[in-house]
């Protein structure tokens, strides 16, 4: 029997794929990329690490060739392969089949160098079914060398754009900061949107809804038919504003609108109230809908996140465990397409379920929308040639997978379904005031008489976007007419009463934060990134700190203005959205032959004719960029006109205004610090307290207010300018307005000396950025309160220095709250305070909360998000051991993956406490510190 080795990259994959071969094939896993260029200077072989160019990791002068290292952990898996590889008859690799896969398979075969004998193939599928793998093992071919150019294409210039671009953010606005060749682009979206937010200037006005009842011949209601609700639309010709008619500066569009005040409204509530209308206009129009075409992965990420409320690294991670398990198809792909047979599927399971009636005579094709489709792969769907129903996987999925199964299935059953057909009837009434003013009131309705695809995928109800309204100037969804009221029969000429008057106010909304979803949609409009990178993207922009959440709203950091203005005014193209589409449509070029990547980079790096190159940029222009002016952000002036400016300092954005300063939180959003809210905020910062003077050394003591919290602060002397100050932070039970001198003179007096161990060690008691602890050498042991500091005695702390040492965070404490059940899992969830902060948990998983989230107001949904992103970032079980089974190579057991389980804590807060944000040993305010001796 002949032996065949399959190398796939996840054990998942193994485990399902080795389902449908025979004992003559072992399947095995690379564990994903098995090299890469090196991340940083250690993985530099030695015998480049004197090249110019080691730093990069790519020959720029040498047709830019790539120094690809194997990592660490992917040492031993390539030892193991490489003998099975060579004990071998046939060597299949069974990558993904993209530009990613095609790679993985390239490295592959280059690492392993197999024997001459081994015959190489390369075996492609877009589901992992016994079907399609029969398939892919008919139709094999070699590597296709052009996707695999694509790649290295892609992953050179995103390298050379990072490594040039980031070192410039260090040098000019502060360490640590990144650059990349979508992120960047990504959050120069977000900051956009947060300007417009910025420049907005809502316009308040009113609206007038009454109720409208049909009225018999004589001037009677009519009893057998309902009242329905209108909205004024005009007054004695002029049209009635509302909030669509109002520009992002508070001005309306045009002359000879009327817009309500409070007064207005009410007045004509009343003098309309009981007063009889006549329906001047019936107007019909059919109804139809189109059914929206199967997912491909930016649709399945957006409508994922607002159905489930899923982020978009949660849904790629729940969408790549189903196709490992073989229960959809691809889930990278950008093409509405259903092959032949899957379209035979549906629509066998449409007649099945829903009924004849909402089959179309002939199968629907879709096409895709997005700038520089591929369209390599179908679009995503259940697996398979028998479509299985969500109800024939209850107890094979999760709670998280069994949802986006069904919102899958759903999609596709819907994009071979019937249009929704229906009429919409549109409504005017016109009456007189008691003052004779001529009132126009509207509404209109939808009826649907047939479903459609809406029997499969129900429609929501409409909402308002995240964080912001539905868009610029868009007024609150209390001044609309639901679409889905029904309408009694009315004719023209009909009498009706009006009654109930219903004056509102109202305020124009700024356009919409972006959330995940409609960024990726904003992403994928442009051209920009593709379906694989758009989860990455995501979890990048907010890993780097560059963006944060509120609720589901991206808000960008102060930090994120800071970095797009520096790349808008000194590096352009970069950032330009039309430049950054162009290089995918390079690379696609590059992938289908039609372009050389070696040319296309060495313009890119090296400039042409035309333009600089990257390197021209990144080296020459330097001192063009000024510093200070690039790190800060204008907000306003004074009432003496002094400018107040945010600034981006060492330790974080801070106020600057004249000889003023005020320290900024984290978790301020950028539309909200108003220059009446600056102002407010330097004012608060001067907030001092003399609470007298140290009785030893004679030096005043005050309690200021900080950017991590209240301090107290011993000295200067008056005048003494060279002499540096010694803080501690006040306890959470104390206030700036209530600290005592003894009690500020206590706080000072840390850390607190206990008396010595019976080696003569001596034992203390320190209050650290973690919290209150004891301390004997280099062993530590927290404690409960920071009121124990002040009375934890030396036998006290020798017994807790005694006890075995517990992980950071893990100490017993009771849940702060039960939140619920998880939606996803079903678990219980509860929410606790961690030494790094407070924490979710279902008891398995630990998730710390963002900035942005309040403990007080913090949601089951909320929760169940952060719980998912830990989840999907590889969060560790709470509890338990580490294990990892292994079985023969020569056994299909060994295709299949045990999990790994190691114990977890809760990931700390960046804003667990006032000191964790500091990474500086000097003492400042905020931090505690000795007192002098």
């Amino acid at each position: 029997m002949p032996n065949r080795l399959v190398i796939v990259e996840s054990p998942t994959k193994a485990a399902t794929i080795s389902r449908f071969l025979d004992d003559s094939y072992v399947v095995e896993s690379s564990y994903g990329h098995i090299r890469d260029l090196p991340s940083n200077s250690t993985e530099i072989p030695a015998a480049y690490k004197s090249e110019p160019w080691a730093r990069l990791g790519i020959d720029v002068n040498n047709d830019f060739k790539p120094l690809y290292v194997i990592s660490k952990k992917g040492k031993k898996r390539v030892g193991e392969l490489r003998k099975l590889a060579a004990a071998a008859d046939e060597l299949y690799l069974a990558t993904d089949e993209d530009r990613e896969g095609e790679a993985i398979s390239w490295h592959l075969l280059e690492v392993l160098s197999p024997p001459d004998r081994v015959q190489v193939h390369r075996m492609v599928f877009h589901e992992i079914t016994r079907e399609a793998i029969a398939e892919s093992l008919r139709n094999l071919r070699d590597i296709d060398r052009r996707l695999v150019d694509a790649q290295e294409a892609r992953r050179l210039l995103d390298r050379l754009y990072g490594f040039e671009v980031s070192p410039v953010l260090w040098k000019k606005v502060a360490a640590g900061l990144s650059a990349g060749r979508v992120q960047s682009v990504a959050t120069r979206m977000v900051v956009e949107r947060e300007r417009e937010r910025m420049a907005f200037v809502p316009a308040s006005y009113w609206s007038l809804h009454m109720a409208a009842l049909p009225q018999e011949d004589g001037g009677a209601p009519s009893p057998t038919e309902a009242s329905f609700k209108v909205r004024m639309s005009s007054l004695d010709g002029a049209k009635i504003a509302q909030g669509k008619d109002f520009d992002a500066d508070g001005k309306s569009k045009s002359s000879g609108l009327i817009v309500l005040s409070e007064s207005e409204a009410l007045r004509l509530g009343e003098d309309l109230n009981g007063n009889s209308g006549e329906v001047s206009s019936v107007r019909e129009k059919p109804y139809k809908r189109k059914p929206p075409p199967p997912f491909i992965t930016s649709t399945l990420q957006q409508e994922a996140g607002r159905r489930l409320g899923l982020s978009s690294k949660v849904v790629m991670q729940l969408a790549q465990s189903l196709y490992e398990k073989g229960y959809i198809t691809y889930m990278r792909t950008d093409s509405t397409t259903l092959s032949a047979s899957a379209v035979t599927a549906v629509r066998k399971e449409i007649s099945r379920r829903f009924g004849e009636g909402y089959l179309p005579s002939q199968p629907r094709r879709h096409h895709g929308k997005a700038r520089n489709a591929q369209e390599a792969h179908e679009a995503v769907r259940p697996a398979g040639e028998r479509l299985r129903h969500p109800d024939e996987l209850r107890g094979r999925l999760n709670a998280a997978e069994a949802r986006l199964y069904d919102l899958i299935w759903r999609r596709t059953m819907a994009s071979q379904m019937t249009d929704a057909v229906g009429k919409t009837v549109s409504v005017e009434i016109s009456a007189r005031s008691s003052r004779g003013e001529k009132a126009v009131f509207f509404t209109s309705g939808t009826i649907i008489s047939h479903e459609g695809f809406r029997a499969a995928l129900p429609t929501e109800s409409k909402k308002t976007a995240a964080e912001g309204g539905a868009g610029r100037g868009a007024a609150i969804d209390a001044e609309e007419v639901s679409e889905n009221q029904v309408l009694p029969k009315v004719s023209e000429g009909d009498v009706v009463r009006l009654s109930s008057p219903e004056p509102a106010g109202h305020e124009t909304k700024p356009p919409a934060r972006f959330t995940e979803a409609t960024l990726v949609r904003k992403l994928e409009e442009l051209g920009v990134g593709r379906p694989s990178t758009y989860a990455s993207i995501m979890g990048t922009i907010q890993d780097r700190g560059y963006v944060w959440k509120k609720g589901s709203a991206l808000i960008p950091a102060f930090t994120a203005f800071v970095v797009v203005s520096l790349l808008e005014k000194h590096f352009g193209d970069l950032v330009d959205y039309a430049f950054t589409a162009r290089m995918e449509d390079d690379l696609d070029k590059i992938a289908n032959g039609s372009n050389e990547s070696i040319p296309w980079l060495r313009n890119f790096y090296f400039g042409a004719s035309d333009a600089p190159g990257l390197k021209t940029l990144v080296s020459e222009r330097l001192d063009d960029i000024d510093p200070r002016a690039i790190n800060s952000i204008p907000v306003g002036v004074d009432s003496d006109g002094t400018p107040i400016e945010i600034r981006l300092g060492r330790y974080g954005p801070f106020l600057s205004c004249g000889e003023r300063r005020a320290d900024l939180r984290d978790d301020l959003p950028p539309d909200e610090l108003t220059v009446e809210r600056a102002l407010e905020l330097l004012e608060a910062s001067r907030a001092t307290r003399e609470l007298g003077a140290d009785p030893e050394s004679g030096l005043p003591v005050t309690a200021k207010a900080g950017r991590y919290g209240p301090f107290v602060q011993l000295g200067p002397a008056p005048g003494d300018e060279e002499t540096k100050p010694l803080y501690a932070s006040l306890f959470k039970s104390m206030t700036l307005e209530t600290v005592t001198l003894s009690e500020a003179l206590k706080l000072l007096s840390l850390p607190r000396t206990l008396g010595s161990a019976d080696d003569g060690e001596a034992v203390t008691a320190q209050n650290g950025r973690y919290g209150p602890y004891v301390k004997k050498g280099k062993e530590t042991r927290s404690l409960e309160t920071e009121e124990q500091l002040f009375t934890v005695t030396l036998d006290e702390a020798l017994e807790l220095l005694s006890r075995p040492k517990t992980r950071r965070g893990s100490a017993a404490r009771g849940p702060l709250r039960e939140l619920g059940s998880d939606p996803l899992t079903g678990k219980e969830v509860v929410l606790r305070e961690g030494r790094f902060g407070p924490y979710v948990s279902d008891g398995e998983i630990n998730a710390s909360l963002r900035k942005a989230d309040d403990p007080e107001k913090l949601s089951i949904g909320r929760a169940s998000e952060l719980l998912a992103e830990r989840r999907s970032s590889g969060g560790k079980p709470s509890s338990g051991g580490r294990s990892r089974s292994s079985a023969s190579a020569k056994t299909k057991a060994n295709s299949r993956s045990s999990s790994r389980s190691a114990s977890s804590r809760p990931t700390r807060s960046k804003s667990s406490s006032p000191q964790s944000s500091r990474k500086t040993k000097r003492s400042g305010p905020g931090r505690s510190s000795g007192r002098p001796r």
